[in-house]
């Protein structure tokens, strides 16, 4: 392999469209990519789907890498045709919550492994420390490391049974920041020993469980490092997690491409830098010009010395290895979406779901309105006169119950004030909130529409935090998450087809 080879062997990258573009192809034939990561932009259908990926195989010079960040719950690339699951904190929920992880993650990777995709994104392990933490939320299996490691590990075990190669991400944890990296830089000033003890501490038994790569965190963590963030840092990716936890998978970088990270440094000078910091595996996920620069940039690098050649022969060699273990597959469509595998995610989002308050208004007498705020999923659905997914699930046992659902781009006036009437005439408002307790406006409009009820059943259907900014509902049911499985789990919890018995892995008080 020529070193312009090994170099593009370092990158991974993304491209718009549900077809690759020629400039693609080519890098693939060329050996200038040695992975492609999928977004939901890439996805029509689960034959279009295999299409794709297929292409992109037969393209390539050496065995490719396609990854995807499908976590299961608020981020998952593939929905509605596909198998939806509950997310990691839905899952830590359970009472049985290690064995319903690792049953769920194999069932995903199955469906993933047979569109043709052999790397997942997930789990992440970051601990859920900061309920203002925009980034972090339901993804999170918890606020206790043991927890989180136990359900982290269960889900690795899962993910790679199913044949993908897991990732956990965001090393060495992002919990205790509320500044999402997608927007600006977060610089932590958390001390080596609440890192060891905490943060640290739920990446061990993954490592432990033999997890194929872990992804870095573009936060600054100023008692380790006060100049470099985390994803640039050779005394983090090196000390910390090569030499202290003795990983020795892939480290791949979170997409550099994101403004903690573009904002502070050149595609160029980013794959440089990440290069002597330990990255084997760099992502730009979305630019084609950024794409080239990188890769021109570590390639010029390589041979004016800067960047020892030996760090790339490295890093080579351990992506190499994640390939041969996990080399794609054929694709087969006939795994998806099978009913065993809606049975296991609807059994796992009934085990997730916690009734938090109970004051004898369940299930719901016919005498009940529903006002919800939407999910940005929702909204051409909501344009084009349709119902959410939500409140589509409701009326499967309620056909005519009345549903206003909240737009959450812009709350229409005409639609805040059907709910306010609704609220005021209504016995019981079914109030469905989605992190009003990082949503300012929706948090105004929740407090007006309780005062308004007489009775109120809140349902939070993102960040159980809610319960904690809403606290004067009569009764509260927390589904963390809301793929289809944990809404129609909600639906049959205001039906009472069952009790709910989760028990959340976070405190959600004010």
């Amino acid at each position: 392999m020529q070193l312009e080879d090994k170099i593009g062997q370092m990158l991974m990258v993304g491209f718009y469209g549900l077809e690759a573009p020629e400039y693609i192809l080519d890098w693939l034939r060329q050996g200038r990519a040695g992975g492609i990561i999928l977004f939901a932009r890439n996805v029509e259908s689960p034959a279009q789907l295999a299409r794709l990926t297929h292409s992109l195989h037969q393209a390539a010079k050496y065995p490719l890498l396609i990854a995807i960040d499908q976590e299961g719950g608020t981020v998952a690339r593939l929905r509605q045709q596909f198998s939806e699951s509950p997310g990691a904190m839905a899952l830590s929920a359970a009472l049985d919550g290690p064995e319903l992880a690792e049953r769920v993650s194999e069932m995903l990777a199955i469906e993933m492994s047979a569109l043709g995709i052999n790397w997942d994104f997930a789990p992440a392990l970051d601990l859920a420390y900061n309920a203002a933490n925009p980034a972090v939320g339901t993804r999170s299996f918890g606020v206790n490391a043991l927890r989180v490691g136990e359900m982290g590990g269960a889900a690795v075990r899962g993910f790679q049974k199913g044949g993908v190669a897991a990732c956990a991400k965001h090393f060495p944890g992002l919990g205790n920041t509320d500044i999402d990296t997608h927007l600006a830089l977060p610089v932590l000033d958390t001390s080596l020993d609440q890192l060891r003890n905490n943060d640290m501490q739920s990446f061990r038994l993954p490592i432990d469980n033999g997890i194929a790569s872990i992804m870095t965190t573009h936060t600054i963590f100023s008692a380790l490092d006060s100049e470099l963030p985390a994803t640039l840092s050779p005394v983090i990716i090196q000390k910390l997690l090569r030499e202290e936890l003795k990983f020795k998978g892939v480290v791949a970088s979170d997409c550099m491409e994101m403004k903690a990270i573009a904002d502070h440094y050149t595609p160029c000078e980013t794959a440089t830098l990440g290069a002597l910091a330990g990255l084997d595996l760099i992502l730009f996920s979305h630019t084609r010009a950024m794409q080239e620069e990188a890769y021109d940039g570590l390639l010029a690098s390589v041979k004016d010395g800067r960047v020892p050649i030996e760090i790339v022969e490295g890093a080579n060699q351990r992506i190499a290895a994640l390939k041969a273990a996990y080399p794609a597959r054929t694709p087969d469509l006939t795994v998806i979406k099978k009913p065993d595998h809606l049975e296991l995610a609807l059994k796992a989002a009934r085990a997730g779901t916690v009734l938090l308050q109970d004051s004898g208004l369940l299930p719901l007498d016919k005498d009940a309105v529903l006002v919800e705020f939407a999910s940005q999923l929702d909204s051409g659905i909501l344009e084009s006169g349709g119902v959410s997914g939500f409140a589509g699930a409701l009326h499967r046992h309620f056909p005519n119950i009345p549903t206003i659902s909240l737009d959450p781009d812009v709350y229409d006036p005409s639609a805040v004030e059907q709910a306010k009437q609704a609220a005021q005439s209504a016995n019981v408002l079914v109030l469905a909130t989605r992190s009003a307790n990082i949503n300012p406006e929706q948090l105004i409009l929740a407090k007006e529409l309780m005062n308004m009820a007489k009775q109120v059943i809140l349902v939070c259907l993102r960040n159980p935090y809610d319960a904690g900014v809403l606290p004067d509902a009569e009764t509260i049911i927390c589904t963390s998450g809301d793929s289809q499985p944990s809404l129609e789990a909600a639906a049959e919890v205001l039906a009472g087809i069952f009790t709910p018995t989760g028990k959340l892995p976070v405190s959600v008080a004010a």
